[in-house]
């Protein structure tokens, strides 16, 4: 008896070794955290995480740390801010981490900050509060790039590439050198562009160690097999036009669109109450202020701003065709439209004039996630007077009335592993932290 007690908890201690295995249903072509060309996605935010790290970091209650900066503050009379950098830290392919390579790395995505080195330290001038800065700097794209004389990347991260498939599978080895201390598996595979289906299909056989679960597997999800995990609602599903409306009649037949849909039906029946129903950008959690947006259909209403239109359009309505979830909402967002007067025809080809769409939120902090929100979708940003709580709710406001986009839900990134993986988290973004994973059987 007296040993028990040790054996049981030695059997929790983290072990070292073996080949962590990950589905995800995202598909990048490019490793640069800094590629414009890349749609954002959470899978995205997971690779470059292990691969790079930022000079702070956000927990996932909001709390900035440091990172490769280990201590920070405000100079200049509140114009700029100082990061000193970490000492000892070094790349993957062996160079020193210098105030001049980071620096110049944040240049290529903030090209309209000006960032200068000294010593052991680079001063950033961005324009921005502070709040706003920091946040900013612990997205991925901020993350710290080294590129040698033929424009390869290495990063400060705990894992390097071995072979990079693009868009199809991943291979990364441990870092024994990493500034963090070294991971406990050695190797993770990778693979991408898998659907929900096969990802858990591959969990349910023992194939992959940690997949993502669809939102309307959440409830239906064995738990008592599986560990699960969620964020709070984070990525924003959505109806976004692909231009801005032309005329005032546009506008008002996008209005009928909005008072059409029934989210609370599609909430209980098609996500099977996963998430929340919206009418807002940014969720409640975030701003404080999302239930003034409504999120009930008023059909009569509906109908009567479709009868002051003369002319109206039939509109194609595009989804993801690999996304079951994405059709069963778009046919019904088609038959709500239908009962308002309107046409819609759900098509998975390109060229919609309009298209569901889901688009992760960067950030915890509500301002820094409505401006990258506003770039994401290449909108035009609302005048904005100051920075207080009503300002961002007149900027959300005057994005709304706009009829670009229409808000149907915010929805949790969710997971699931088998019961020998232990030690990854879900960040406050959504992205997966695997940097401290490991396998309790140790070797595979």
């Amino acid at each position: 008896m007296l040993l028990a007690a040790p054996l049981a908890r030695a059997e929790t201690r983290p072990q070292y070794g073996g080949t962590l295995r990950v589905l995800l249903r995202a598909a990048p072509s490019s490793l640069d955290p800094g590629d414009t060309s890349q749609p954002d996605s959470l899978a995205r935010r997971t690779i470059t995480s292990l691969l790079f790290d930022t000079l702070v970091t956000a927990d996932p209650n909001g709390t900035v740390k440091g990172a490769l900066a280990e201590a920070w503050e405000v100079v200049g009379g509140g114009q700029r801010m100082q990061f000193r950098l970490r000492p000892g830290v070094k790349f993957q392919d062996g160079a020193p981490l210098t105030p001049e390579i980071a620096a110049s790395s944040l240049r290529r995505v903030h090209s309209s900050w000006n960032i200068v080195p000294a010593g052991d330290s680079i001063f950033i001038e961005s324009g921005t509060p502070e709040t706003e800065l920091l946040e900013e700097l612990a997205l991925p794209r901020s993350a710290i790039v080294r590129r040698d004389s033929e424009d390869r990347l290495s990063g400060t991260g705990p894992f390097q590439v071995v072979d990079w498939q693009s868009g199809k599978a991943l291979t990364l080895a441990a870092q024994d050198a990493s500034w963090r201390g070294r991971p406990f598996v050695d190797e993770i595979n990778i693979n991408l562009s898998i659907s929900f289906r096969d990802q858990r299909t591959a969990l349910e056989l023992g194939r992959a160690d940690i997949v993502e679960v669809a939102p309307e597997e959440i409830n239906r999800f064995p738990q008592e097999r599986f560990r699960m995990a969620h964020s709070t609602p984070i990525r924003l599903e959505a109806l976004l036009f692909t231009r801005d409306a032309s005329s005032d009649q546009e506008t008002a037949l996008r209005q009928v669109l909005r008072f059409s849909v029934e989210r609370a039906s599609m909430h209980n029946v098609i996500l099977q109450g996963a998430g929340q129903s919206t009418g807002a950008l940014l969720p409640m959690w975030m701003s404080g202020y999302g239930f003034v947006f409504p999120v009930e259909a008023d059909l009569a209403k509906a109908r009567q701003l479709r009868n002051t239109v003369q002319s109206v359009p039939a509109w194609t309505l595009g989804y993801d065709g690999s996304d079951s979830l994405a059709r069963l909402l778009a046919e019904r967002i088609a038959l709500n439209a239908r009962d308002a007067g309107l046409t819609l025809r759900p098509s998975s080809s390109p060229g919609a004039d309009l298209r569901l769409t889901q688009i992760p939120l960067s950030s915890l902090d509500p301002w820094v996630s409505l401006n990258n929100l506003v770039n994401e979708l290449g909108m035009m940003a609302p005048p904005v007077k100051g920075h207080s709580i009503e300002d961002l709710y007149a900027a959300e406001q005057a994005l709304l009335v706009s009829g670009r986009i229409i808000p149907l839900f915010h929805l949790p990134a969710s997971y699931a592993s088998g019961q020998d993986l232990r030690g990854w988290v879900v960040r406050g973004d959504g992205s997966l932290d695997l940097a401290g994973a490991w396998l309790k059987s140790g070797q595979r």
